[in-house]
C-alpha cells in the first residue's frame, strides 16, 4: 500500500501536581485554548479540550507520525510554560502521570459532551473518583500507591 492512513482518537487526562486547584475559572479558557493549539502544532487536531481547576482532558486525533509520548510532553512542557507566565504561577507544575484512552469514531460526540460538562460531574465525583472510573472502564489493572504523585 504506496499510502499511509491512520485515524485513531485519544482522550488524555492529566492534573496539576498534587491536584492543586490552580487552574483558575479566568484562566481555563485560554489555557484550553493553548492547549489546543499545541496540539494543532504537532499535527494532532485538538477536538475537545476541558477540564476543571485541577486537572484537564484532550480529545485529539494523533498523527499518524507522532508518538503518545510526544503528544504528553508536548502538551504538559508547553502549558506549564504558558500557566507560569500568563497565570502568574511561578511554581506551576502538571503531575508526572497521565491517562490516556482510546476512542471510537462512534463515541466522539459522547466524550466530547463528557469534557464540556465537567463541572456538572464533578458536583458529585472528585478527580480522583473520575480517573479509577477511566482504569476500570478500560480494563486497566493499577496499583493505587503509584497512581497518585
Amino acid at each position: 500500500m504506496p499510502q499511509s492512513l491512520a485515524q485513531i482518537y485519544l482522550h488524555l487526562v492529566f492534573s496539576t501536581q498534587d491536584r492543586q486547584p490552580l487552574i483558575r475559572a479566568d484562566i481555563q479558557p485560554r489555557l484550553h485554548a493553548y492547549l489546543a493549539g499545541t496540539l494543532n502544532a504537532i499535527h494532532c487536531p485538538a477536538l475537545c479540550v476541558g477540564g476543571m481547576p485541577d486537572h484537564v482532558h484532550l480529545l485529539l486525533r494523533l498523527s499518524r507520525t507522532v508518538t503518545v509520548a510526544d503528544v504528553v510532553k508536548a502538551t504538559k512542557v508547553e502549558s506549564s510554560k504558558w500557566m507560569k507566565e500568563n497565570a502568574n504561577l511561578p511554581g506551576f507544575a502538571w503531575q508526572a502521570g497521565y491517562g490516556i484512552f482510546s476512542v471510537s469514531a462512534s463515541q466522539l460526540e459522547t466524550v466530547t459532551h463528557y469534557i464540556v460538562n465537567q463541572a456538572e460531574h464533578h458536583r458529585v465525583r472528585t478527580f480522583q473518583d473520575e480517573f479509577r472510573r477511566f482504569l476500570e472502564n478500560h480494563q486497566l489493572s493499577y496499583d493505587e500507591a503509584y497512581v497518585w504523585d
